[in-house]
């Protein structure tokens, strides 16, 4: 478990993540929340969450990508597959465990 803080690839996961856990709040929660219910609130704070998240994601992204010699098309999946639902569990599962 330890090797999650120690290695640059361990805190991408737990980046991936939370990332992950804070985009499935905004899809699945806050956003219905706003317009089905018209209570804005949540998404604000959970969009900002988010979108901190985000971009430390795509910095271990690209310091990975330095340090383990990734090829740029990795680097780009792994953003990309982020974007979707879910993804960054699929993302962890298929691309960033050893």
């Amino acid at each position: 478990m330890l090797h999650f803080f120690t290695t640059t690839i361990g805190k991408l996961r737990l980046i991936g993540f939370a990332e992950g856990i804070s985009y499935l709040i905004l899809v699945f929660i806050a956003m219905p929340l706003k317009y089905i219910w018209g209570q804005p609130e949540l998404v604000r704070i959970c969009g900002s969450i988010h979108g901190l998240l985000f971009v430390l994601y795509v910095m271990y992204v690209l310091q990975c990508k330095t340090e383990h010699r990734w090829d740029t098309q990795k680097a780009i999946k792994l953003v990309l597959i982020s974007m979707v639902p879910f993804g960054n569990f699929y993302a962890d599962k298929h691309y960033l465990r050893t």
